[in-house]
C-alpha cells in the first residue's frame, strides 16, 4: 500500500510539472520581460531600471548580414537620441561575447551600447526566432513594437514614431 502511495505521488508530480505555466514569448502590448546583462565596460544593465525611457532592445550578431547592414542606422539613431529620454540596448547573441563584439566594432569603426546574451537566456525569454529582432519598449515597460528583420533605424518615420513614444503618444 505504501508503495502504491509513492508511485501515485510520483505520477501526480510528473503530471503537474507538465501543466506548469510556460513562458509566453514577448509580444506587442505585453510587459517587456525584465533582464540584467553585462555591457562592454562590465557594468550590469537591468531593463527595469530604465523605466521612464523609451528603450530599443535589438538582438543581433556580428556574423549576421542583415544585422551588419542595420548597424550604421542604429549608430545614427543612437547619436540623434543622445540626451533624450531614450536608451538603445544592442544585445549580442554571439558566442564569442564581448571579445567578438569589440573586434567587430573596432574593424567597422562603430560603437553601440552593447550587452551580451552569450547563453541565449534573454533571447529565449523574448521568444526571438532569429536576428536581427527588435522590441521597442515604452516608458512604462510595455512592448509597443516588435520588428523582425533589418530596419533603417535613422529613417524619418522611425524617428517620428520614437519621438511620439517619448511624448507619451
Amino acid at each position: 500500500m505504501k508503495r502504491i502511495f509513492w508511485v501515485l505521488l510520483l505520477v501526480i508530480a510528473v503530471a503537474a510539472s507538465g501543466c506548469s505555466k510556460k513562458e509566453v514569448p514577448a509580444q506587442e502590448g505585453a510587459a517587456a520581460p525584465d533582464f540584467t546583462l553585462q555591457d562592454l565596460s562590465g557594468k550590469q544593465v537591468q531593463l527595469s531600471s530604465l523605466k521612464g525611457k523609451v528603450v530599443l532592445v535589438n538582438f543581433w550578431a556580428t556574423w549576421c548580414p542583415p544585422c551588419r547592414e542595420e548597424i550604421p542606422s542604429m549608430v545614427k539613431l543612437n547619436q540623434v537620441m543622445q540626451g533624450k529620454n531614450f536608451q538603445m540596448l544592442a544585445i549580442s547573441v554571439d558566442e564569442g561575447g564581448q571579445q567578438a563584439v569589440q573586434e567587430f566594432f573596432r574593424q567597422n569603426g562603430v560603437s553601440l551600447p552593447a550587452l551580451f546574451d552569450t547563453d541565449g537566456s534573454v533571447s529565449r525569454r523574448y521568444g526571438t526566432t532569429g536576428v536581427p529582432e527588435t522590441f521597442i519598449v515604452d516608458g512604462k515597460g510595455m512592448i509597443r513594437k516588435k520588428v523582425i528583420g533589418g530596419v533603417d533605424w535613422s529613417a524619418p518615420e522611425v524617428l517620428q514614431y520614437l519621438e511620439g513614444l517619448m511624448q507619451g503618444k
